[in-house]
Formats: C-alpha cells, sequence, structure tokens
C-alpha cells in the first residue's frame, strides 16, 4: 500500500489527548495499526480513518487551482479549412474529430432556450453549409447529442451542455473571416 501525505491537525490538544486517553482505556488489548488510526481521528473529531481521509483528500482538491485545458491549436486550424471565408462549412469532414467539432459549430449558431420547427432548424443549417444536404446535418448533430427532436421529428431544440474546449477559438477562426 502506498503512503498518503494527510495534514493531521487538532483545535485543542488538551481535548485530544483526553479523548485518545479514554478509547485508549475501554480497550483490552493492544490497538493494531488501523485501530489506533481510527482512535487518533475520532479524537480529533471524526468518524474514523476513512472520514478523515476523504475530509483531508476534499480539503486538497478544494485547494488547488483549477487547471483549465488548453485547446488543441492544430486541430482547430485543421477543422478551420473546413469552413469558408463566410464562416460556412464547406464539405463533409471524413475524420470523426473534425466532424465533431464542425458540429458544434453549427450547434453554436443554433439558439439556445428555443424550439425549432423542421423548417426552422433547416433554414439554420442551410444558412450556415453550402453542400446542400441539411438532412444529414440534422441526423448528425442529434447522433451526436447535440440536439434532441420529438419522435416525429417536427420539433428541434439544443441540448445545452458545455462544448469542448477547442469551439471557442474555433468560432472565433471561421468568424474573422466572416467580418
Amino acid at each position: 500500500m502506498s503512503r498518503l501525505a494527510l495534514p493531521f491537525e487538532v483545535a485543542d490538544l488538551s481535548a485530544f489527548a483526553r479523548s485518545l486517553r479514554d478509547q485508549l482505556e475501554k480497550l483490552e488489548h493492544k490497538p493494531s495499526h488501523l485501530e489506533m488510526l481510527n482512535l487518533l481521528c475520532r479524537a480529533a473529531g471524526f468518524r474514523n480513518y476513512q472520514h478523515f481521509r476523504a475530509d483531508s483528500e476534499a480539503r486538497q482538491r478544494l485547494a488547488a487551482p483549477e487547471v483549465k485545458p488548453l485547446p488543441d491549436h492544430q486541430l482547430v486550424e485543421k477543422v478551420a479549412r473546413h469552413f469558408d471565408g463566410e464562416g460556412r462549412l464547406l464539405r463533409w469532414p471524413s475524420r470523426a474529430p473534425h466532424l465533431k467539432l464542425c458540429l458544434w459549430v453549427l450547434w453554436a449558431r443554433i439558439p439556445s432556450s428555443r424550439v425549432l420547427t423542421e423548417r426552422e432548424i433547416n433554414d439554420v443549417l442551410n444558412r450556415w453549409h453550402v453542400f446542400g444536404d441539411h438532412a444529414l446535418l440534422r441526423r448528425a448533430m442529434f447522433e451526436a447529442g447535440l440536439v434532441d427532436r420529438t419522435q416525429d421529428g417536427r420539433k428541434y431544440r439544443r441540448i445545452e451542455q458545455k462544448p469542448p474546449v477547442e469551439l471557442s477559438a474555433l468560432l472565433t477562426r471561421v468568424t474573422a473571416g466572416a467580418a
């Protein structure tokens, strides 16, 4: 078992020592390593060692600064080639990661918190692609979990979720040419 360094501090050392002594007096045998850990943790106000460990790990996670992932600029550059100067999708990407990111760009252009008819979502998709297959895009977005639709396919809505980190950089890049 690997050793885990967990900081251990008590607010009142005297109360801690008293509690530990009382627990040790109740025992009829010499405590094992695990029993001793539990005795120490209970004296410090925790239920047992596992409770102390979970609390310590949670404190360390909360104290650690949040590390935000950086976008893959090489992927952004490659995917940007699938868009024209006006920010419209030129072709169906053959690579799955490229396709997924292209669909995210279209997702970003669908109005949020609004239910769209099939005709309205087709209009949005037709505005942002040039190869003339809105049905393919609509289906791919549904299968990718980016939009939801009614069972009959008449109503669509964008599914709100956290986009990939590359989306912001890609949107900046493809809309820069459109400006």
